[in-house]
């Protein structure tokens, strides 16, 4: 039997092109697929910081008042400046305050003059009594004008005092060293003791006020089986991040919990306390309070791996022949803002994506994995 040569090469070639076709278009498809990074997950240490808005107060903010009314004639600060205990800030116009002093002062003098007439009276009648020739009801008479003009002198020296006192009050001083804030009035300007001139702020150390929500505060105290002071003294250090997400160098600590909830909110005040030798903070600033949370043997992964549906939170898992599904998980409360800790859906070493969710990937597609790390170079 003969072989047609020509046939058998025709046929060969035939299956050649058909399988060289076949996997150039396996290629291709595959070529199609979504290039996406994946991560393995594994499990750690995880140490979360969880942030809550905060606003910075001084440790001793005092309001500036004056306590008598008149013209400011002197402003004697900036805004901004630094100043001491006891230095001046304003001053008033004394002419009236020191022409009450000078009346007083005359009061004073008068009623001197009273008592040492008096005085000379009743002694006069006594001797005159010891002699027999007044008798005792006359100078019983020089005795109580006598106590009438002494008490006239106290009313006039006490008068002196407060006339005193309020002249005092034309220079208003720092009670407390720290920044001066805003001065909204210009010298001339009419005040009183309901105008408020400016704040003093005394920033030595700052006080950071934020909020923790009633179950926060629950599972802080252990369901209330311990005291919030015992749940504050075991909290660890704080952290402070500004506004401009720097962190601000000096650490903080917890210094009071507020025993109750606001009715209206549902929440209790918390206060941070951070030393500010370099006077960086200020009354006014906001920031966010970073409380840090370890967790052993914890799965962590990014939240940006992970998508909402009605409360229930998703992931993508990497399956069999690179498909992926959509896998339901539960996670801690303990958030910082870029990492979950999953308590339930995952185990170690699966592989999620991480890049793409919500926009490329669909569940049950098929895509062509890529380590992160090649994702945060694509990137």
């Amino acid at each position: 039997m003969k072989i047609n040569v020509l046939s058998v090469a025709c046929a060969l070639a035939s299956s050649t092109m058909i399988f060289t076709g076949c996997k150039k278009d396996q290629q291709q498809a595959e070529q199609q697929l979504p290039e996406l990074a994946v991560m393995t997950v594994t499990s750690s240490d995880a140490s979360l910081d969880t942030s809550y808005p905060c606003t910075l107060q001084g440790q001793n903010d005092v309001e500036i008042r004056p306590q008598a009314t008149g013209f400011l004639t002197k402003v004697c600060v900036k805004e901004g400046d630094h100043v001491s205990q006891g230095q001046v800030l304003f001053e008033i116009d004394k002419v009236q305050l020191q022409a009450a002093v000078d009346q007083a002062r005359a009061a004073v003098q008068v009623a001197q003059a009273n008592v040492n007439t008096a005085q000379t009276n009743a002694n006069n009648n006594k001797m005159l009594l010891d002699k027999g020739i007044i008798g005792a009801p006359a100078y019983q008479t020089s005795a109580d004008a006598l106590n009438a003009a002494k008490a006239q002198l106290n009313q006039a020296q006490a008068n002196l005092t407060s006339a005193q006192k309020a002249l005092s009050y034309s220079v208003v001083k720092a009670p407390v060293s720290g920044m001066v804030g805003t001065i909204d009035y210009k010298e001339g300007t009419l005040v009183s003791p309901q105008t408020l001139l400016t704040v003093i702020s005394n920033n030595t150390t700052m006080e950071a006020l934020f909020s923790m929500t009633e179950k926060e505060v629950l599972a802080l105290t252990d369901g209330g089986k311990r005291s919030v002071e015992a749940a504050k003294n075991s909290m660890p250090a704080v952290r402070l991040m500004l506004a401009d997400g720097t962190i601000y160098p000096e650490p903080g600590r917890i210094i009071s919990i507020s025993g109750v909830l606001d009715q209206a909110t549902g929440s209790a005040t918390v206060r941070a306390a951070f030393a500010n030798p370099e006077g960086m903070l200020r009354s006014g600033n906001t920031g966010q309070i970073l409380i840090p949370s370890t967790s052993n043997g914890a799965l962590q992964i990014p939240q940006a791996a992970t998508y909402e549906i009605q409360d229930m939170k998703f992931c993508y898992v990497v399956g069999d022949s690179a498909k992926v599904h959509a896998t339901p998980i539960t996670v801690s409360d303990l958030s910082d803002g870029q990492n979950y800790i999953v308590t339930s859906g995952l185990k170690e070493g699966d592989q999620i994506v991480v890049e793409g969710i919500g926009i490329s990937v669909q569940d049950g597609m098929m895509i062509r994995p890529k380590s992160g790390a090649a994702a945060s170079q694509a990137k």
